[in-house]
């Protein structure tokens, strides 16, 4: 059979409160959050899964039976795709899930990416309950946000809060960007990685990544339309394809007068830290401390932007990335390769 991602590009809202003749007190405002939250996690905990994993062969040699960790993640098609953290299931030698229902079943990793720290595995089980991914575009900070997940083991565990922002940029373990990252207060502990963060009407807005564990209420959840489109590719070809021209950057303010006098779109660009050997920007001539200013007639005034260029419909076609080299602003054709598979 094949998967079936469910998308609903409706409006992520926040169930309002039914409008009294008279001011509700803090009794019913109390109830009618706690029935919002109540009711989200009655739609949404059937689909949300346990995973319990164990590593490489050469770990398991060193101790065949010891857990290399555990996470959460979520049915996402009928038919047993279920999404979760890359880091959740990296290099994984066998993973087990846990069903809502109790039911205790071997996993298969589809595929996993690293640069946006999402992965798919999928479970041998018919008419599985699955949810659906909202519009993350539509995400407001405010909004109430539910996670559900196995903290420290603890099975089918539920926190509420807030969307405290959204458009949060979060550095994945491979050293890309993530983009459009949603922070939330909603607490995290180790073990939720890979469940969801849904609205109240039981809709995936998020899949549950990080924490910063000497904050309190930091916690952050790559979007879900990031994971719908990521999912999608993994389900089709096992991996992600992406770009690359071989540069090492960081965002750096450019001086005034040259963006004024080259008519420059924004008022910082990409320094080139370091150029690979034998890469794209190496054969472009682009040297050490230019500064990239756009790519492929796209301003990339931060590396974050630079990063959300190199698409794979960029593989092997020529581009004009535009450097400024001292005072000089310069063209130089590029050709991108694709990004290693890690």
């Amino acid at each position: 059979m094949r998967a079936q991602l469910v998308h609903s590009p409706g409006e992520v809202g926040v169930t309002g409160i039914a409008a009294h003749d008279s001011k509700p007190d803090d009794r019913q405002l109390l109830d009618a959050y706690s029935e919002s939250v109540a009711s989200a996690v009655d739609r949404a905990s059937p689909a949300v899964i346990h995973l319990e994993v164990r590593g490489s062969p050469e770990s398991a040699e060193r101790n065949p039976e010891a857990p290399v960790g555990s996470g959460s993640g979520f049915f996402i098609s009928p038919d047993g795709y279920a999404l979760t953290n890359s880091h959740v299931v990296h290099g994984a030698r066998d993973i087990n899930v846990v069903l809502a229902d109790g039911r205790r079943l071997r996993a298969d990793l589809i595929g996993d990416d690293p640069d946006t720290d999402l992965a798919v595995v999928r479970v041998n089980a018919a008419d599985a309950a699955h949810l659906e991914l909202a519009d993350s575009d539509r995400i407001k900070p405010g909004q109430i946000a539910v996670a559900i997940g196995s903290p420290m083991g603890f099975q089918q565990t539920v926190t509420a809060g807030i969307v405290s922002a959204v458009g949060r940029s979060l550095r994945a373990q491979s050293g890309r960007t993530i983009d459009n990252v949603i922070q939330t207060d909603a607490a995290l502990n180790p073990g939720n990685s890979g469940g969801p963060l849904i609205d109240t009407r039981g809709r995936v807005i998020g899949v549950n990544t990080a924490i910063i564990r000497p904050a309190q209420g930091i916690c952050f959840a790559i979007a879900s339309n990031i994971a719908y489109w990521v999912a999608g590719w993994l389900i089709k070809e096992g991996r992600v394809r992406r770009s690359f021209i071989g540069v090492a950057g960081q965002t750096v303010p450019l001086l005034r007068r040259l963006v004024l006098a080259y008519r420059l779109a924004a008022g910082s660009g990409v320094r080139v830290a370091g150029v690979e050997p034998g890469s794209p920007a190496a054969r472009a001539s682009m040297r050490e401390g230019d500064v990239i200013v756009a790519f492929d007639h796209l301003d990339t005034p931060r590396i974050e932007a630079l990063h959300r260029t190199l698409t794979a419909d960029r593989i092997g076609r020529a581009a004009e990335v535009r450097v400024l080299r001292g005072v000089e602003l310069l063209t130089l054709a590029v050709t991108p390769l694709e990004w290693p598979v890690t």
